[in-house]
């Protein structure tokens, strides 16, 4: 029997239910570094459905919970909705939402905050809790107030930059020594309550138990293996913050120290120079330290695989992300036979429709 998916829509600072709703075309898909997103329509049979969809969809306000089943698939803001009717005259409502960390795009600094030997997990935290201080600011995202990552760090965000929080913490995440993060969208086991949990992991997330096997052929039923160097580089710079306050003189960004993998030069690369901006770092050290891991990330980029899984052989769910599978695959190319363990770090859910079960493509890096 095919899974039933749901909406439940919810005031968005108080997770008050407005109204749970059957939905059709649905599409969803969780990251780990990047905002998941969720599409959906709310079919529109009779002025009732019409009516109760009308008095709950309110686009920047509303909470969408994605369900399969019982189960909490997704959750997000909904930040557009799309009336549409058929040549037919049957009316839909299509509804487009973004993970719970899109609306911390939608929240600025405003107030100057400054960390000094913190542990980078409780900048983190004190950046959520300052968003959330502010008059409709909280949105009930929770935390692991205990969690620590042993790394401390010296922080100034300043309001006249009016940096966006979620920028601050990718900024923060992506520095030599960083972390990923995330928020989940799940079910208290316990009391049924719905939650947005903030996940910390440094140098990684990672979750689950149990190692899942997947084959080729077998549960995957496709796969992808790219291999890029458009964004690949063995040298590299960072540009800073401006640190001239004087409009009468030149305003000269902070740079950081050129650096250069001459091992690969030698060993007959060609040079490819890489650069990234990052407008409101003000510290010599916090730059150089963004330098060094942009420059290693982008020395040997990671294959990222993508396996396109059938759910109805292997029952998978969003609770995956972080987890790690063996992948095995054996065809005319891996003629030897893969066989490698990967870390999903994004997985997106295409719903069973007619003539076509419901499938899983997992995103992946090496484990």
């Amino acid at each position: 029997m095919a899974p039933t998916y749901r909406v439940v829509l919810c005031d968005l600072r108080t997770d008050q239910v407005l109204d749970v709703l059957p939905i059709t075309d649905v599409a969803l898909d969780d990251y780990i570094g990047k905002i998941g997103s969720a599409t959906a329509t709310v079919p529109l049979p009779n002025r009732t459905v019409a009516a109760r969809a009308r008095a709950a969809v309110e686009p920047g306000r509303t909470a969408l919970w994605i369900e399969r089943g019982s189960e909490i698939w997704w959750g997000g803001v909904l930040w557009t909705a799309n009336l549409t009717s058929s040549t037919r005259g049957f009316l839909g409502l299509q509804v487009q939402a973004g993970g719970w960390a899109s609306y911390l795009d939608h929240r600025a600094i405003l107030h100057t905050q400054q960390a000094v030997r913190v542990d980078q997990y409780d900048i983190v935290r004190g950046l959520l809790d300052y968003a959330a201080s502010l008059p409709g600011g909280d949105i009930g995202i929770e935390y692991d107030a205990e969690q620590l990552s042993g790394t401390l760090r010296d922080r100034t965000f300043r309001r006249y930059d009016v940096p966006r929080v979620r920028e601050l913490i990718d900024q923060l995440a992506s520095v030599e020594n960083g972390f990923e993060w995330r928020i989940a969208s799940y079910r208290d086991p316990s009391s049924g309550r719905r939650v947005k949990q903030l996940q910390l992991g440094a140098p990684v997330i990672r979750t689950g138990a149990s190692e899942v096997v997947l084959d080729h052929p077998g549960p995957i039923l496709s796969y992808g293996w790219p291999v890029d160097a458009t964004v690949q580089a063995n040298a590299w710079q960072a540009r800073g913050a401006s640190g001239n306050r004087n409009q009468t003189k030149e305003s000269l960004p902070l740079m950081s120290e050129l650096l250069v993998d001459e091992g690969q030069l030698a060993a007959g690369w060609p040079r490819l120079d890489g650069t990234s901006d990052y407008s409101t770092v003000v510290e010599q050290a916090t730059l150089d330290a963004h330098a060094r891991a942009d420059l290693a990330a982008a020395l040997h980029p990671q294959t990222m695989p993508e396996i396109t899984v059938a759910l109805d052989r292997t029952p998978l769910s969003p609770a995956l992300l972080g987890a790690t599978v063996r992948v095995r695959i054996r065809d005319d190319w891996w003629t030897e036979g893969l066989d490698r363990r990967y870390r999903v770090v994004g997985l997106a859910i295409s719903p069973p429709l007619r003539g076509r079960s419901e499938t899983a493509r997992l995103q992946l890096e090496a484990a």
